[in-house]
């Protein structure tokens, strides 16, 4: 069983929680995973401001950050947790709804706990295809200056 929870701290942007857990749901599918539970927080920027800088040192807010918690073979327990301000930002850069920005920091997220990496150059061209399969299930395309 797939259980995918969504908490909303920030309440800034509108969420589509049906199409969040779709897109995790089709990810671990994916990636073999048949008993999952899987945690999506939506903070502000200062919440992840605070995350960032305790587990990774870095005193600035990001845009996801993704956790670990337990992998089996075909199971996995993780949390990812997205701000809502910095995609409510990023959106209006980009010119394309806040929402669908979450959508590709929830996509990014989940791909991590999945065991998908963007270290090397590699590493990030693979991402940024997988994240662009998983946005054109819902018919999306990654804006040309963040591709």
């Amino acid at each position: 069983m797939l259980k995918i929870e969504i908490i909303d701290e920030a309440g800034e942007v509108p969420l589509d929680q049906r199409r969040l857990k779709d897109a995790v749901r089709a990810i671990l599918q994916e990636a073999s995973v048949t008993e999952a539970q899987v945690s999506i927080a939506v903070v502000d920027d200062p919440t992840i401001r605070r995350l960032h800088h305790k587990y990774l040192g870095v005193d600035e807010p990001t845009d996801v950050m993704s956790f670990l918690l337990e992998r089996g073979e075909s199971s996995l327990e993780g949390e990812v947790i997205v701000s809502a301000e910095t995609a409510r930002a990023a959106a209006a850069r980009f010119g394309w709804p806040a929402g669908d920005e979450l959508l590709l920091y929830v996509i990014h997220g989940a791909l991590h706990l999945v065991g998908c990496d963007d270290v090397t150059d590699e590493q990030r061209h693979e991402m940024r295809r997988r994240e662009q399969a998983h946005l054109g299930r819902f018919g999306l395309n990654r804006p040309d200056e963040i591709v």
